[in-house]
C-alpha cells in the first residue's frame, strides 16, 4: 500500500481507511479532513431523547469536508489528550465499504471522568476519499462522562 501527499490518494479502500486512522492518531484535523470528499454522508449514533442535553458539541449533523475538520477539532478540545487511547480490533473491507471495530478510551475535560466506548465506524470510500462516515458507539458511556450533574 502506498500513501501519497497532496491531491493524490491511496488507491484502495483499506489504504484510505488505514491512512485515515493514522491521521486521526496524529490529531491534525485539517490533514484528517483531506481524506473526506467535499460532501459526505455523516452520521453519529446519538439518541438525543435518551441523553438529553449533554455538552458534546462534536456530535451534530455534518456533511462537508470542513465539517469533518471541525468534528476532529471539537473532539480534541473536549477530551484530555494525555488520557486517550483507541484500540482498533479489526478492519473489515468489502469493495468500497469498510467497517472498523474497536474501543475508544477518553477522558472528558469538563468533568475529568474517563470512559470506554465500544464502537463501529462504517466508511465508504470512492475515488480515494471517504464519502460515508457513520459511527455507532456506546453513547451512554460518553453521555455519563460529560454529564455535569452526575
Amino acid at each position: 500500500m502506498t500513501f501519497m501527499t497532496g491531491t493524490t490518494r491511496t488507491a484502495t479502500t483499506r489504504g484510505v481507511v488505514e491512512e485515515l486512522l493514522h491521521r486521526i492518531g496524529q490529531g491534525d484535523p485539517e490533514r484528517i479532513a483531506e481524506l473526506y470528499a467535499e460532501e459526505a454522508d455523516w452520521k453519529l449514533s446519538w439518541p438525543q431523547d435518551e441523553h438529553g442535553r449533554v455538552d458534546t458539541p462534536w456530535i451534530r449533523p455534518r456533511s462537508t469536508r470542513a465539517d469533518a475538520a471541525d468534528h476532529y477539532l471539537l473532539l480534541a478540545e473536549h477530551h484530555d489528550p494525555g488520557q486517550a487511547a483507541t484500540e482498533i480490533e479489526r478492519i473489515l473491507v468489502d469493495g468500497a465499504e469498510a467497517v472498523v471495530l474497536g474501543e475508544i478510551r477518553q477522558t472528558a475535560k469538563a468533568t475529568g471522568r474517563p470512559y470506554r466506548a465500544r464502537c463501529a465506524l462504517h466508511l465508504t470510500v470512492e475515488n480515494g476519499l471517504v464519502v460515508r462516515h457513520h459511527v455507532y458507539e456506546d453513547s451512554l458511556a460518553v453521555a455519563q462522562a460529560f454529564q455535569a450533574d452526575r
